[in-house]
C-alpha cells in the first residue's frame, strides 16, 4: 500500500511540474510577444516634427519689415529704420548669418525676448527653432 501512495505522489508531482512548466512557458511567451511588439513599435516610430508653423521665424521677420511701421515697433521695440541700422552696424562689426539663422532673425530674437520677457520655450514657438538655437 505504501508503494501505491508513493506512486500516486510521484504521478501528482510530475503532473504539478508539467503544469508549472506550462505556466512558465506561457508567461515567457507572453513576455516575448509584448517585448517584440514594443521593439517593433520603437523601430517603426518616426519622430513627429514639433515646429510645423507655416510661417518661419525668418518669414515673420520679413513680414514685420515689410508690414505696417507700427507693427515692428510693437513686436521688437524698434522702428524698421532702427532695425535696419542695427543690422548694418552689426555687419560692419563683422557679424553675419550663422549656418541656419540670418543676422536679421538673430537680432529679432534678441529684441523680441527683450521686449516681451518671454521664456525661451515661448520664443522658440514664435521663431520655430530649438531651445539651443534660441539661446545662442
Amino acid at each position: 500500500m505504501y508503494e501505491d501512495n508513493e506512486a500516486a505522489h510521484q504521478v501528482a508531482h510530475k503532473l504539478a511540474m508539467r503544469w508549472l512548466y506550462q505556466y512558465i512557458t506561457l508567461f515567457i511567451s507572453i513576455l516575448l510577444t509584448a517585448l517584440t511588439g514594443i521593439l517593433n513599435e520603437e523601430s517603426t516610430h518616426t519622430r513627429e516634427p514639433y515646429h510645423t508653423s507655416i510661417l518661419t521665424g525668418e518669414g515673420w521677420v520679413m513680414e514685420l519689415l515689410g508690414g505696417h511701421h507700427n507693427r515692428i515697433r510693437c513686436e521688437l521695440g524698434v522702428s524698421c529704420d532702427v532695425f535696419l541700422e542695427l543690422i548694418e552696424e552689426l555687419r560692419r562689426l563683422g557679424h553675419g548669418n550663422s549656418k541656419y539663422v540670418s543676422l536679421e532673425e538673430h537680432l529679432a530674437i534678441f529684441l523680441y525676448m527683450s521686449v516681451t520677457g518671454l521664456k525661451i520655450r515661448h520664443v522658440r514657438e514664435r521663431f520655430q527653432w530649438s531651445n539651443e538655437t534660441i539661446s545662442k
